[in-house]
């Protein structure tokens, strides 16, 4: 039976474009129906199309992949499912953006040692990129919060009529849960804008 060959796609999430790595598979001559594309993020490998892909794989397939991060990004899981594609299901992996993992060339021990070493530092590099990239997110939230940034939807305001609302609520001629509907408020902030009412009645 003649080897297959397929192509693995993940983007991070269901907005972002598969375009790119469509386009490469493409032009390595991939089909498109050989295609598996997942939208989940590459922390781990629970991903549906992923496990179909790993499910159809036999014994000399070759599997493409734009870069090493469409993979995942977790240095040990990689390269977990690299020895599981490679060595128990004994398929071959082109990562199209670098020539020198692509384990159809040079199948004798210096090439099998130089496409681990280069797979064991790309999988390093993109474990460490994104807990980098994690570290100046945390950091700049950090910093905009003393800043006085406040981050999520801002509050809900009182409107001008809102103690008409708290008045029909307390003479019993309508439900808070009507009134919150009305408002567009949460129970908490309809109570935080109660305390303030209250408040600026007494001032």
């Amino acid at each position: 039976m003649k080897n297959k060959i397929y192509g693995y796609v993940r983007v991070s999430s269901q907005d972002q474009n598969e375009d790119r790595q469509l386009i490469a598979m493409n032009d390595a001559g991939v089909d498109i129906r050989n295609v598996y594309i997942d939208k989940q993020s590459g922390k781990d490998f629970n991903r549906p199309n992923y496990k179909r892909l790993m499910k159809k794989l036999c014994e000399g397939d070759v599997l493409y992949i734009l870069s090493i991060d469409r993979l995942g990004r977790n240095y040990e899981e990689i390269q977990n499912q690299w020895r599981i594609i490679t060595k128990e299901k004994k398929c071959d992996v082109v990562v199209i953006d670098m020539p020198l993992l692509d384990t159809r060339r040079e199948k004798n021990l210096l090439g099998t040692f130089i496409s681990d070493i280069v797979l064991q530092l790309l999988s390093f590099v993109a474990q460490n990129e994104r807990e980098n990239i994690r570290k100046r997110q945390a950091e700049g939230i950090a910093a905009a919060k003393l800043r006085g940034v406040r981050f999520g939807r801002p509050p809900k305001e009182a409107p001008p009529d809102f103690g008409d609302y708290v008045q029909r609520w307390t003479r019993n001629r309508a439900l808070l849960s009507d009134i919150l509907v009305e408002l567009g408020m949460s129970r908490s902030t309809f109570y935080r804008r109660l305390r303030e009412y209250n408040l600026s009645l007494k001032q």
